[in-house]
């Protein structure tokens, strides 16, 4: 066997300390938060709690599921993720897959042309005024329609498909009478699940944590995604309506409140941290080989 010298050792010591402390750092936030949406209010203001729960208390999420404004906006975001992300699957794909074709002609100039749009756009103003033209202002559309798809990601999965996908398989699928729909449909994209996978996981997140369009084309409070009811809670201060203040003394109110924010934070991101083991094992494979220059 062959044995490490002391340079080696040192150096993996090194890099073990340095990744256990960026564990930490990162995963502490996520406990601190999880614990004190299940502690007692007044030990997480005192200070009390710093790590595990102290004195169990749902009552936050008591007033969150309470909150019909919440649920409603919940169900909103989950909608909106679901449409959301199919639209940009598909259109990724329909792009992504004629690019990645040898023989269809044109397709640098056309690359070259998405690529484009991603370094120079009209801006906010000109985006607004053709939501407005073309009526989708105020609907769920304006949300999922302007950002139907990613150039990035574009380029990530036609790369992919030119380097993971054997060309003579689908030049054999062609020889044998196999059109480009049914050569996408039953051959290419089986084989594509890890970027598919990670597609998947791009764009949900996306929607999960968008607020910016919809702050600018939603007046409806009906349709207020989740992301924007919590800019309300957490940035601006407007949760009196998710706590009884007038049954409540002052210092009932403040506790209730912060409980409230850490739960909502939890409530908030659960499904998207649900998500990710499930897409886990496709994730590195995908953007590895789909970053790829080529």
């Amino acid at each position: 066997m062959e044995t490490r010298s002391f340079e080696n050792r040192c150096f993996e010591a090194i890099v073990y300390t340095l990744l256990t402390v960026v564990a930490v750092l990162v995963l502490y936030p996520l406990v601190f938060v999880l614990s004190a949406s299940v502690s007692d209010p007044a030990a997480v203001l005192n200070g009390e709690m710093w790590l595990w729960p102290k004195d169990l208390s749902f009552v936050g999420y008591k007033k969150v599921l309470e909150n019909h404004d919440l649920l409603r906006s919940y169900t909103n975001t989950i909608v909106y993720t679901v449409i959301g992300t199919a639209i940009n699957l598909v259109m990724t794909v329909m792009a992504a897959y004629p690019l990645s074709q040898k023989s269809f002609y044109g397709r640098n100039v056309i690359t070259a042309f998405m690529v484009f749009t991603m370094f120079f756009s009209g801006g906010l103003v000109p985006a607004y005024m053709l939501v407005k033209q073309l009526g989708m202002l105020n609907s769920m559309w304006a949300l999922l329609i302007p950002g139907a798809v990613s150039v990035w990601n574009i380029v990530i999965m036609r790369t992919f498909f030119q380097n993971s996908i054997p060309s003579e398989m689908q030049e054999a699928a062609a020889i044998d009478g196999c059109s480009d729909w049914k050569a996408l449909w039953r051959i290419v994209l089986p084989l594509s699940m890890p970027i598919l996978a990670v597609m998947v996981l791009f764009y949900a997140v996306g929607h999960w944590n968008a607020y910016f369009s919809a702050l600018i084309y939603l007046t409806d409070r009906e349709l207020y995604p989740l992301q924007l009811l919590l800019r309300e809670i957490l940035v601006q201060g407007e949760m009196e309506h998710m706590v009884n203040v007038g049954d409540s003394s002052h210092a009932k109110t403040i506790m209730d409140q912060e409980a409230v924010k850490y739960a909502v934070v939890v409530v908030a991101n659960l499904p998207i941290l649900l998500l990710y083991p499930f897409l886990q094992q496709y994730f590195v494979k995908g953007i590895m080989i789909g970053a790829l220059k080529g």
